[in-house]
């Protein structure tokens, strides 16, 4: 079933481009990573299909319904953690959370004081007086207090210490395994790389690419080192091969095609070392924009 249904989206600002016909689905129970630089309309997106802001052209639909039309019913059992928080800011952190919770229709107390303890959060103080990194732990237990069945995370960790985002990445694991679908909007590639099962690259506006992270990384090229003494990297000089480098002995270089290629030019060679490595997420990502 799918959580998320998204159909040919496009948003206009006038004449400045927000995103254009993008299109794209989220599977019940996975975490889908959603991928690309500042402004190139992840935030946008994400603003659409929870009807925040009203489309040029294009649906989404979210639990199978249109979001516009439901939106105050599908929010229910839904959790945004915005790129940026904003708050009253005269306001307790313990008040403003329980004013969230009354929005919705469950008894979120026990939940409410669980997450703050996990996130080290004191309820007691006011909004103005929390930096940013704990203004954005106010966010993840504002989004989390309901137990909503689909989460939506737009640069989550922005703020936090390398601790609490590594407390923060075991919650959202455990929350999937609870039965909550992810959809989690980053630049920072190694995070979307350890948390997804899917990403969805977006560039100027447009979806560039939508692939499970595995065939996402066995399609592109490969990193290969060869060592040897006296080695030619003009062997190397075939189809598929890119960027070859040379230092101290060892052949780089990016390879795309049947493996058996490179094995067999260096098969006559007496070789100290052969590394071949899939590119990360990060390598893919500037493939893709460049």
């Amino acid at each position: 079933m799918s959580i998320i249904e998204v159909n040919h989206l496009t948003k206009y600002y006038g004449k400045s481009r927000g995103i254009v016909d993008v299109s794209f689905n989220v599977e019940e129970g996975e975490i889908f990573g959603f991928i690309g630089p500042n402004g190139a309309g992840k935030s946008t997106t994400i603003r659409l299909f929870l009807s925040l802001i009203f489309p040029t052209d294009g649906d989404a639909k979210v639990f199978g319904k249109d979001c516009i039309q439901f939106g105050p019913e599908l929010r229910q059992e839904i959790g945004y953690l915005p790129s940026e928080v904003f708050y009253y800011e005269g306001m307790k952190v313990l008040d403003l959370l329980k004013y969230s919770a009354s929005f919705f229709k469950k008894d979120c107390t026990k939940r409410l004081h669980d997450l703050a303890e996990l996130m080290e959060l004191d309820l007691n103080r006011r909004i103005s007086d929390l930096s940013y990194g704990n203004r954005k732990k106010v966010g993840i237990v504002q989004g989390l207090l309901h137990q909503p069945k689909l989460i939506i995370l737009d640069e989550p960790t922005a703020g936090l210490d390398p601790l609490m985002q590594h407390k923060f990445f075991n919650l959202i694991r455990e929350e999937n395994k609870r039965g909550a679908t992810i959809f989690f909007s980053s630049h920072i590639l190694g995070e979307v790389q350890r948390m997804c099962n899917r990403v969805a690259i977006i560039k100027e506006g447009s979806i560039t690419e939508i692939k499970d992270m595995k065939t996402l990384q066995k399609d592109q090229y490969k990193k290969i080192r060869v060592t040897a003494d006296g080695l030619d990297d003009d062997i190397f000089q075939v189809e598929g091969v890119s960027e070859i480098e040379r230092e101290n002995g060892t052949v780089s270089f990016f390879f795309k095609g049947d493996i058996n290629t490179i094995t067999g030019l260096v098969s006559k060679e007496t070789l100290s070392d052969l590394t071949i490595e899939d590119l990360t997420l990060e390598e893919i990502f500037m493939h893709y924009y460049e």
